[in-house]
């Protein structure tokens, strides 16, 4: 988990497409970690479809600009609620999602 971190904070300094969608996949490989973390016997299916629809309500929440009031009231929330709307990211939440689960239930038959 602390490696998606500093990874996930590592590529956010970074610009451009690609490190947009590496960014979106490990915020959502967080997310899934997370969840794990609070419900660690969750399968992992279960797991990455609570992380992939917390992500995607987060992203879509963006719409409204309510995360965007909510950083500039406090910037370090920009980490978790973003502040704008981006539909590329969403594919990137379903792969970082993908990746965590497989690698969880590839764990989990060992």
């Amino acid at each position: 988990m602390v490696g998606v971190l500093v990874a996930g904070l590592l590529v956010s300094r970074s610009t451009g497409l690609a490190a947009d969608l590496a960014g979106g996949a490990l915020y959502a490989a967080l997310v899934q970690l997370l969840v794990l973390l609070v419900a660690p016997r969750t399968r992992p299916p279960v797991a990455g479809a609570v992380a992939l629809g917390l992500c995607t309500a987060v992203e879509l929440a963006q719409l409204t600009g309510l995360p965007a009031s909510a950083v500039a009231a406090w910037p370090p929330l920009h980490y978790v609620l973003g502040s704008t709307f981006s539909a590329p990211d969403l594919p990137a939440y379903a792969a970082g999602v993908a990746a965590v689960t497989w690698l969880d239930a590839t764990r989990r038959r060992r």
